[in-house]
């Protein structure tokens, strides 16, 4: 190997994380986007479980438990829809990947040690791969399918080429599969119908007859025993050719909704058993497609199936917000088998007033199965507390001194009664408005005042909530509202013009609101308002906070303070990252601050106002916010759930580890 390739692989190994150390607990809430499920062909306890975040986690029990095992990838967007272990030696494992931020890109990663440490395959680096698969007949033969066309390995997949023709239609591919018994045979499905080589890519054969034009190719199939029998899932159905692709026939019985099927799965066992993943639940065929059933509620979207080669009765799903979901009775009952896999974007933690063991998180992202969960015990245990809230994501959630609940939701404000268990909308909009007129008594004019009010219902995004002794206020997308009775009604509006606000903040008579770009200050309760003076350059506001001394801004630019209620602000350093600062936070019990940034994992803290600011422990995730919860950090992820300090480290003791051995 020349110097220039080997160090353009030692790169490449560099983005490509080893196994992840887990110093802090993660205490949920469990469940969230499974993409794929693949299993040790030596060892079917061992089962691994592929995310949209570049994360695998691992079952060592059969896919009752998991744990973080390794992270794919420099940054956090990257879907590994595909996972593969070479059936004769299981330290050979392999991960296609696909980036969200750039779906052009992508890589396909490898790992010879059992997936101790991953590699780039440079002759991969950059492809975004849509499909991949091992030759049952030689191991050492791989395809994949990316978007620029299909690839193959002869090597165990050190060295790629591309068997599909430079210029023709057979790019975009979706899925792949290799013939059982010989490895030149691949099958490629694409954006528009299939294709098929016979002879290791020399020549291709368009396998379209008997299929709907213009069907995506989500997922191919060839039977083990008797490889003409191939099944192929499209967005216009499920199709089963008796020939090698050379005439499907539309397969009937599931319904056209349910046609959108994303994975094809055959019984290891019993090849008459295949499995239909679409995108309104599982189907399930026990004599080879003649007939179908729906074996889950159609609001379940399966990514995956994953059938234990041991026990048929043994079935895993990879599902669309719900996590793994897991059967012993031959897919006849599924229940949630999420154990230590947390994979949900969490936006706000409240402590129970009277009971810190006591947690409640709010969740976006996950439509009916997220919301708002509660656990009794310290994150040992949740529980879903979203009905009433209709699928609503949930931006901000505070507690009121009662023990109501209060949820800022993509659609209004919702309230749950203290130990209730139904959300109810508090959306009521009575505005006020006063006008003059001048009225003729004898002689004398006088001034007459006439009010007039209008009712609507508040439908807006709420993004922050703030709860004080005397009234509530929301900062929405239609602007600022406050309530005097606990919720019952709201008057309000856009605020000097401004109605995109993400955060409200208030310090006795001081109260701030921000927009993406700008600072609002009122000093008298919001009767008049001035713009805060804030740098020209900051353009990505992420978060405000005002404590009893000062107003911090959290953003793109970095963050800064103002001790004139932002007349003036200063740019803070003194050990902070300078730039992508994601919150600042203060706890008025230490008086301390705690800060975050998108590009480290590490939590900051400042005992003397920002001035000065010391690296607490690395958390090992990309951390949105931190509070403090009986003297510990909590932190919530991007897409881990919450994680919190380990028990035997104290805040202050891991302050004053960390800064020492700085």
């Amino acid at each position: 190997m020349g110097n220039r390739k080997l160090l353009i692989l030692c790169a490449l190994v560099l983005l490509a994380a080893t196994v992840w150390a887990q110093p802090w607990v993660v205490l949920g809430p469990e469940g969230g986007d499974v993409r794929s499920l693949t299993y040790d062909p030596h060892n079917p306890e061992r089962i691994f479980l592929g995310t949209s975040t570049g994360t695998i986690f691992l079952s060592t029990d059969g896919g009752h438990s998991w744990a973080r095992f390794a992270h794919l990838g420099a940054s956090d967007d990257y879907v590994i829809d595909h996972l593969a272990i070479d059936p004769q030696n299981p330290d050979k494992m392999y991960a296609a990947a696909w980036s969200v931020d750039n779906q052009q890109a992508g890589d396909l990663f490898r790992s010879t040690d059992g997936g101790k440490t991953w590699v780039i395959t440079p002759d991969m680096h950059g492809k975004s791969i849509r499909a991949m698969a091992i030759a049952a007949s030689d191991a050492n033969v791989l395809a994949a399918g990316a978007l620029d066309g299909v690839y193959q390995s002869r090597d165990g997949g050190e060295r790629w080429h591309k068997i599909s023709p430079m210029s023709d239609q057979i790019h975009n591919i979706e899925s792949i599969a290799v013939d059982p018994k010989n490895p030149d045979v691949v099958y490629a499905g694409t954006w528009h119908l299939a294709w098929k080589t016979a002879d290791g890519g020399a020549n291709w054969q368009h396998i379209n007859s008997g299929m709907i034009d213009d069907s995506d190719v989500f997922s191919i199939i060839v039977d083990p025993i008797n490889p003409s029998i191939v099944f192929a899932s499209a967005c216009s159905g499920i199709y089963k050719s008796e020939d090698g692709g050379s005439l499907f026939h539309k397969i009937q019985g599931i319904p056209f909704s349910a046609r959108r099927t994303r994975v094809l799965k055959q019984d290891p066992g019993n090849p008459l058993i295949v499995y239909a993943g679409t995108t309104e639940g599982l189907w399930k065929t026990t004599d080879e497609g003649k007939s179908w059933k729906q074996v889950t509620r159609p609001e379940i979207v399966v990514n995956d199936v994953l059938v234990d080669p041991r026990n048929s009765n043994r079935v895993l799903l990879a599902t669309d917000r719900g996590g793994v979901l897991a059967s012993d009775d031959g897919a006849q009952t599924f229940v949630a088998s999420n154990h230590g896999y947390a994979h949900r974007y969490v936006t706000s933690v409240v402590a129970d007033n009277n009971d810190p063991q006591t947690i409640f998180v709010g969740v976006v992202n996950d439509r009916e199965w997220g919301g708002v969960f509660m656990t009794h015990d310290g994150g040992q245990h949740w529980t879903q507390k979203s009905s009433g809230l209709d699928g609503r994501d949930v931006f901000t959630l505070k507690q009121a001194a009662s023990g109501e609940l209060i949820a800022g939701t993509s659609h209004g404000i919702y309230e749950m009664a203290a130990n209730g268990s139904e959300w109810h909308p508090i959306n009521s909009i009575i505005n006020e408005k006063v006008t003059y007129h001048t009225v003729q008594k004898g002689k004398k004019k006088t001034r007459v005042e006439h009010r007039t009010y209008s009712r609507s219902t508040l439908e807006a995004r709420v993004n922050d909530i703030e709860i004080t002794p005397t009234r509530w206020l929301a900062a929405t997308t239609a602007g600022l509202f406050s309530s005097a009775n606990g919720g019952k009604s709201w008057l309000g509006g856009p605020v000097m013009g401004k109605q995109d606000l993400i955060s409200v903040q208030v310090d006795g008579d001081l109260l701030a609101v921000s927009t993406r770009m700008d600072v609002l200050v009122s000093k008298n309760h919001g009767e008049t308002w001035e713009k805060a003076g804030l740098p020209q350059d900051v353009t990505s506001i992420r978060g405000m906070t005002v404590t009893p001394d000062a107003m911090f801004v959290a953003s793109r630019e970095g963050a800064l303070r103002s001790v004139d209620a932002g007349m003036s602000w200063e740019r803070l350093y003194g050990g902070l990252p300078d730039t992508n600062i994601n919150s600042i936070s203060y706890d008025p019990a230490s008086k301390h601050l705690l800060a975050t940034s998108s590009a480290t994992s590490v939590v900051f803290e400042s005992d003397n106002g920002g001035t000065v600011w010391h690296r607490e422990a690395d958390v090992g995730y990309s951390v949105r916010q931190v509070n403090l919860v009986r003297g510990r950090v909590m932190a919530t992820t991007l897409f881990d759930g919450v994680v919190m300090q380990p028990e035997n480290e104290n805040q202050s003791a891991a302050v004053n580890a960390t800064g020492a051995s700085n």
